[in-house]
């Protein structure tokens, strides 16, 4: 976004983002310069995200979970994401306070965003992210972790809910700060 005849941020996007991230100025104009090489139209495409994000993960199945990721970013429903919302994306994913990564990651679970995450979510994005494991990770599995579906079955019971029940964004906050194996199992790192 901002203005792109002359290259460089609106002064209003510049000041939301050094409010909302960790980026200094310059970081973000470096950022934007980088955003404009990258999208000449200012935007960037499913595609082209899944793309970029496929790069992090060289040795698995990335585009599942990009593109949970990048409907969790793309929050005017456009089908694309602006230079803000990229940011805020790289934000979030990187470094953005516990809480904040907290409400994000609700909202990557929260597929038909309805504002409730069920079972069937839970382990459709537990797929998700079971794809990003390298295969040769996997023999290195917990019993009750070696496949997508006891994953999603072992983060599902932290929440202490039934089959059918549905959790809120505040009990799957709470849930996951009460549960330091709850917060592992809805991200994957790779091995440095």
């Amino acid at each position: 976004m901002g203005n792109s005849k002359s290259g460089a941020v609106s002064k209003e996007i510049l000041e939301d983002l050094k409010l909302n991230t960790k980026f200094s100025e310059t970081e973000i104009v470096q950022w934007y310069g980088n955003f404009q090489r990258q999208c000449p139209s200012g935007r960037i495409s499913k595609e082209e995200f899944q793309t970029i994000y496929s790069k992090f993960f060289p040795d698995s199945d990335a585009n599942t979970y990009a593109q949970h990721v990048f409907r969790s970013f793309d929050t005017n429903d456009d089908g694309t994401l602006d230079f803000k919302e990229y940011i805020i994306a790289l934000h979030m994913t990187s470094t953005g306070k516990t809480t904040r990564k907290l409400e994000w990651a609700f909202s990557l679970f929260d597929v038909d965003k309805n504002g409730y995450i069920t079972k069937s979510e839970v382990k459709e994005i537990c797929t998700a992210i079971f794809k990003l494991i390298p295969k040769e990770d996997l023999p290195n599995l917990p019993d009750d972790e070696n496949t997508a579906e006891k994953r999603a079955d072992k983060l599902w019971s932290y929440f202490d809910k039934g089959e059918n029940e549905r959790v809120a964004e505040g009990e799957f906050i709470q849930g996951v700060l009460d549960n330091d194996e709850a917060l592992r199992l809805i991200q994957y790192q790779p091995s440095k």
